[in-house]
């Protein structure tokens, strides 16, 4: 029998139940923010001429809060920060999102409580469909989410332009994609608690029949 794939072996074993659609739906939601990610690290960490100033600063430069040689850091940090919450959908198909795994303390092996999961999850794809309309205004056309224009922003031309809306584009569907997986995961659950299909720990359906 073929073991798990390297995909599995990355994100762990998939829940039970769940179909191919909402493991795809998954991996195509953490993978929204990628684009942007390397668009601002090559930008802002490396240099590449992807804009033409930054609220005055030369390129490559940052906000006055941010001192020019934190900027790497900071990019770098703001990315894998992002990954790392757009990960985090692959806990409405995998089992980790259904039982906390066992390494971690006093959780381990304890069956996640559905509210604990759907609660953050909706939140977090409400805010997430008001995010790239709020980005859209303030960068590219020089304004807030009221209209107000300010005077600060990206300054971009031609190709330039191009390779933004390339990769800030994508953002515009994480909050919907999570939306369609956190409705599916509440779903998926409830049907199995009707049913008396509850969650067990790792393990116990090996015990139980051994008792048999």
């Amino acid at each position: 029998m073929a073991g798990p794939g390297l995909l599995e072996r990355l994100h762990g074993p998939t829940a039970a139940g769940v179909p191919r659609w909402a493991v795809v739906t998954a991996y195509l939601t953490s993978l929204t923010v990628l684009p942007s990610s390397v668009w601002r690290i090559v930008g802002f960490a490396f240099g590449a001429p992807v804009v033409e100033r930054v609220s005055g600063h030369r390129p490559g430069e940052g906000p006055s809060l941010i001192p020019d040689s934190w900027m790497g850091v900071y990019v770098v940090g703001l990315s894998i920060v992002s990954e790392a919450l757009a990960f985090l959908a692959l806990g409405l198909v995998c089992r980790w999102g259904e039982v906390f795994p066992r390494w971690l303390p006093r959780l381990g092996g304890r069956t996640v409580p559905m509210r604990a999961a759907v609660i953050p999850a909706a939140v977090g794809s409400t805010l997430l469909m008001i995010f790239p309309y709020a980005l859209f205004m303030h960068y590219v056309l020089d304004s807030t989410v009221t209209g107000v224009r300010h005077g600060g922003g990206l300054v971009m031309h031609g190709w330039q332009s191009v390779a933004f809306a390339a990769a800030y584009l994508p953002l515009a569907a994480w909050g919907p994609l999570l939306a369609v997986l956190t409705v599916h995961y509440h779903r998926r659950r409830t049907r199995r608690a009707v049913s008396g299909d509850g969650l067990r720990p790792a393990g116990a359906g090996q015990a139980v029949a051994a008792k048999r």
